[in-house]
């Protein structure tokens, strides 16, 4: 190993032993569900704010998005667009009603026995519920770790053991993300990813400013890219072409589609819940807004100006790893430059962790406190509920550890699939349990299941010679499963049962507040 390498080593240890640290504190402070899932219901604006977009931009942001501008061009701009507003939505219209009516509805934990509550069902919305998130978080939280691996493999890797080094490099991010996830619970979770996001902040946007002043210094812009294989650069940069071929229609409605997304997220959603008050919600969005509109420029910037500085020309493969490569090729020479450059990529480690660790708790509740506790065993203790929480958070972690094992695994292509079977299943409940008081529990359940397996079949089943509908169309599964849960809900709704007037009077309580 090089010099090089073990200082770069040496400060993901500190940083990682700094997490733990974090998780072990707020061990002693964790005494009940509430605590462990909620935070107690006290999470300060800046907290909730950045705690919210951390989990929500994992190593997709730093990788897998940067990689898809780094290939395509401008094109993919449209994904980012999609999140953005889904973002802006999702903060002024969902987080401040959410948080009023997890609490008035039984004062819910979780966004499954928020469900139940909010429809007075007697169990079929939760157990559906924690099986889509155990299902769907699974897949999400092997994204998180295949980045880390591939963080670990790129940096300490060579061509030779690549796939030893990706190995290792999954053992250790899973174990870290697991330790203070286990220890501390939400708070810790939330505390750790205040820092992770500011690092994250700090990074993506620091080291494509530095690589393009490099790059105006040496030749220009247009003729390192032309250099590095864009013969065309006009429409490598033009937001309507991918990969010089102009795009569709249906890449547009796929890529703004993604922001319908946030309205199903669960470890989003419940950062809404555990803010302390309604007056830091409104602060907590704007912080929000702002951050994650910083991010999504610097991340379109570092596939863009990635392209021209690189020296050698990334693939299908390697293409997730630019920021990486950037960071490497920019803080060379000195230890103290080396150190500081392996700080910025313990911002990538901070994208990875700080969303892993969130989708693993949140799995832990619906397993826990809404499947076990919630209709399973009624009467189980506190105790034993959070114990079986524990043992759940293991248990995912190895199974997206397994889903994560082969190192050709697409960052994006995972997130993808989980993003959208959580937007179509979870959105629509969502959005018509907090604005349509004719909606019920009938309606809420056949929404959930119909999204899903839309979905499912969009993506899994080769329905067209051979071929998934998704790939066939090209249109993304969650700008199909979304309305089709949206409509089959409001169907359902309509020629069942009407909400009893107990339900309907809770309803115009939360809804009266805010007239």
């Amino acid at each position: 190993m090089t010099t090089s390498n073990i200082i770069v080593l040496c400060a993901f240890a500190f940083y990682m032993l700094v997490m733990i640290g974090i998780g072990a504190f707020y061990s002693r402070k964790t005494k009940n569900n509430e605590d462990y899932f909620l935070g107690g219901r006290g999470l300060g604006a800046w907290t909730a704010a950045i705690s919210a977009e951390a989990s929500d931009m994992s190593g997709w942001l730093l990788m897998g998005l940067p990689g898809a501008f780094y290939l395509t061009g401008s094109g993919d701009i449209w994904i980012a667009i999609g999140l953005l507003i889904g973002t802006i939505l999702n903060w002024v219209f969902v987080s401040k009603r959410l948080r009023r009516y997890t609490i008035k509805a039984g004062n819910s934990l979780t966004i499954p026995s928020f469900f139940e509550n909010r429809f007075r069902d007697k169990g079929a919305l939760k157990i559906v519920s924690a099986i889509i998130i155990a299902v769907f978080f699974a897949v999400y939280t092997a994204s998180a770790f295949s980045s880390g691996a591939k963080l670990f493999a790129t940096l300490f890797g060579t061509d030779e053991n690549y796939s030893q080094v990706y190995f290792i490099g999954l053992i250790i991010a899973a174990v870290v993300i697991l330790v203070y996830t286990l220890l501390g619970g939400f708070r810790a979770v939330c505390t750790t990813d205040l820092i992770q996001g500011m690092l994250m902040l700090v990074a993506i946007m620091s080291v494509p400013i530095i690589a393009y002043a490099i790059v105006s210094g040496n030749g220009g812009f247009d003729a390192n890219l032309a250099k590095n294989g864009i013969s065309d650069i006009g429409s490598f940069v033009n937001p309507m072409t991918v990969g010089g071929e102009p795009i569709s229609w249906t890449g547009i409605v796929s890529g703004l589609g993604w922001g319908l997304g946030y309205f199903g997220m669960p470890h989003i959603l419940v950062r809404f819940m555990a803010v302390k008050s309604e007056k830091e919600i409104k602060k907590s969005g704007s912080i929000a807004i702002i951050w994650v509109t910083l991010a999504f420029i610097a991340s379109f910037f570092i596939g863009i100006i990635g392209r021209a500085f690189l020296t050698s020309e990334l693939n299908d493969t390697t293409s997730e790893t630019v920021l990486i490569r950037m960071i490497q090729q920019i803080f060379t020479g000195n230890g103290f430059f080396i150190f500081i450059g392996g700080i910025f990529l313990c911002g990538i480690l901070a994208a990875i962790m700080s969303t892993a660790d969130s989708q693993l708790l949140v799995t832990a509740s619906a397993i826990s406190e809404d499947m076990y506790k919630g209709v399973i065993n009624k009467k189980a203790s506190e105790k034993s509920a959070l114990v079986l929480g524990r043992i759940a958070v293991a248990v995912i972690a190895v199974i997206a550890f397994v889903i994560a094992l082969d190192p050709k695994s697409s960052i994006m292509g995972l997130v993808s699939d989980a993003w959208a079977g959580f937007g179509a299943a979870f959105g629509p409940v969502v959005l018509l349990a907090l604005f349509w008081k004719r909606s019920n529990w009938q309606g809420a359940l056949a929404g959930m299941i119909s999204g899903a397996l839309t979905v499912i079949a969009w993506d899994y089943i080769p329905f067209v010679s051979g071929q998934t509908i998704g790939a066939a169309t090209g249109l993304y599964s969650l700008a199909v499963g979304f309305p089709v849960a949206l409509v089959v809900m409001i169907i359902v709704s309509l020629i069942t049962k009407a909400p009893d007037n107990e339900i309907v009077k809770e309803f115009e309580q939360v809804k009266n507040v805010e007239a």
